[in-house]
């Protein structure tokens, strides 16, 4: 399997773990917004140092020397990246949370499906990345199917376009920044999260939760719905366009429509479903390539192993 195919499923698989993070959200409903919030942060810091604390210590070290030497990126543009990366991916966290539990499911789905508009059409404008005419044919499609779904409040839609445009340029900024390990790259960007939230989290002090599943549903979101999904985006930006990356997040609503729908049981309209069956169309042309060099390769490698046989 090569580096696009590894690329290609570890995209596949953050998006599909996103997909079903409503329901963790969920079970924390009677808590706020920045509750949430700040621990998930806290716990997503806390996991993620102590992971590099105990297994890639040299990793940071070359890390930090490399960003001393790398002559790509002037060291005052990288800083400046990352810290607009851990301002973006904080924002991102609070708007998703905030409309899953007080919006509703279908704009936090609707936000991941303008995403990936926003990423494909950034990557080829700002990062001068490729797109062919198939690409693009699957772009179309997808932007038919988000007209299709764009009916009903105002306020619902723009808090879906501010939470995937908070991601957007998020994985936008990761394309730019390289060389680095992806976990110490997100240690940094949580660091980041840890300064924005530590003074708001002091200012308006709440008691701390003492229930159990609280803190049992704060470590799965942490490990599980952020860490985890997190660096299998950053690896694959390592071997992806950002645009490809970035049209997989339809994989997210297409799963998170499932659980709307399946576990929730919220109503979906004919509309809707004829929507979502469009979005999974595209991102199946926009990967087209990819899914058909792999295949042939299957296909040859099986041919050659009854050969030898």
């Amino acid at each position: 399997m090569n580096k696009k195919a590894k690329g290609l499923i570890a995209a596949m698989s953050a998006n599909i773990i996103w997909g079903f993070f409503s329901i963790a959200l969920r079970f924390l409903k009677d808590y706020s917004v920045d509750q949430i919030l700040y621990y998930r942060i806290f716990t997503s810091f806390i996991i993620c140092w102590l992971v590099i604390a105990i297994f890639k210590r040299k990793q940071l070290i070359s890390d930090l020397k490399q960003i001393e030497i790398d002559g790509e990126i002037p060291k005052a543009k990288f800083w400046f990246l990352m810290i607009l990366s851990g301002i973006l991916i904080t924002l991102n966290w609070f708007t998703f949370i905030y409309v899953v539990n007080n919006v509703n499911l279908k704009s936090a789905a609707f936000a991941y499906m303008v995403c990936p508009l926003i990423t494909a059409l950034a990557g080829y404008i700002i990062l001068k990345e490729e797109l062919s005419r198939v690409k693009f044919i699957a772009i179309a499609i997808a932007i038919i199917s988000i007209a299709i779904l764009a009916t009903g409040s105002f306020t619902d839609v723009l808090w879906s376009v501010i939470t995937a445009a908070f991601y957007a340029f998020y994985l936008i900024i990761q394309r730019v920044i390289k060389n680095i390990d992806k976990l110490n790259l997100l240690g940094f960007h949580l660091i980041i999260a840890m300064i924005i939230i530590i003074p708001l989290f002091l200012l308006n002090a709440k008691p701390i939760p003492v229930s159990a599943s609280f803190w049992v549903d704060i470590v799965i979101i942490a490990a599980l719905f952020t860490l985890i999904p997190l660096l299998l985006s950053l690896y694959a930006l390592n071997s992806l366009p950002s645009s490809t990356v970035g049209i997989i997040i339809y994989v997210n609503p297409i799963v998170a429509f499932g659980v709307a729908f399946f576990y929730f049981h919220e109503t979906i309209k004919v509309n809707q479903l004829f929507a979502y069956i469009l979005l999974a169309i595209a991102v199946v042309i926009f990967n087209w390539k990819i899914i058909i060099d792999n295949w042939l390769k299957l296909l040859n490698r099986k041919q050659q192993i009854d050969i030898v046989a």
